[in-house]
């Protein structure tokens, strides 16, 4: 009997009463700081500062140079292509994990060997090689040149502390240098930054 008028006067509570309306008003949905009343939209200025992950690598690089695009007014609308990057995007995953790497020493360097029997990655391996070899030859003092193989692409790499890029490995040598961003922009923004 107590506990029946303990839930009586709990239910009659003002503040619960409420709390119960409101939640009810929202399809039973908690009000998240940042959130708008509609439930649908944040207000990215309500969150944390330290929430920086956009969920999934290739989703958090395509947001980043939206919200570059969107901020800068001199964007020209007429000439972007988020698509054209999705599908860079989806060479460097196809590169980065599907690709099957044979490494070989040559006297001052080396040759890298990145092959795949799924003509999709064959693709994005000779794409992404041979744009690297042109954006990044004479960086950090190494000669690049890539050449087109059976199943893929060949990246030479020669020059000072050769060490250095065989220890890097394949992928290693290919993320050297801060031009990916640069790069994802030009893509996005409609240029062509591989045109010489």
């Amino acid at each position: 009997m107590i506990r029946f008028a303990l839930v009586v006067t709990l239910l009659a509570s003002p503040g619960l009463a409420l709390a119960q309306d409101a939640a009810g008003q929202h399809g039973g949905m908690r009000h998240v700081p940042g959130m708008s009343r509609g439930g649908h939209g944040m207000n990215a200025d309500a969150l944390p500062a330290e929430l920086m992950e956009g969920g999934q690598s290739a989703f958090a690089a395509i947001q980043e140079i939206v919200a570059q695009l969107m901020a800068d007014p001199e964007t020209d609308w007429s000439r972007v292509d988020i698509e054209a990057l999705r599908q860079h995007l989806i060479d460097m995953d196809n590169v980065t994990l599907r690709a099957r790497v044979r490494v070989e020493e040559i006297d001052g360097g080396a040759r890298f060997e990145a092959t795949s029997a799924d003509a999709g990655v064959t693709s994005s391996i000779r794409a992404m090689v041979s744009s690297h070899a042109a954006t990044m030859d004479g960086v950090e003092g190494w000669t690049m040149q890539a050449a087109e193989i059976p199943g893929g692409a060949a990246l030479v790499v020669t020059g000072a502390d050769p060490d250095r890029f065989r220890a890097l490995g394949f992928i290693g040598v290919m993320t050297v240098g801060m031009h990916h961003q640069a790069h994802h922009l030009a893509l996005a923004a409609g240029q062509n930054p591989h045109a010489h």
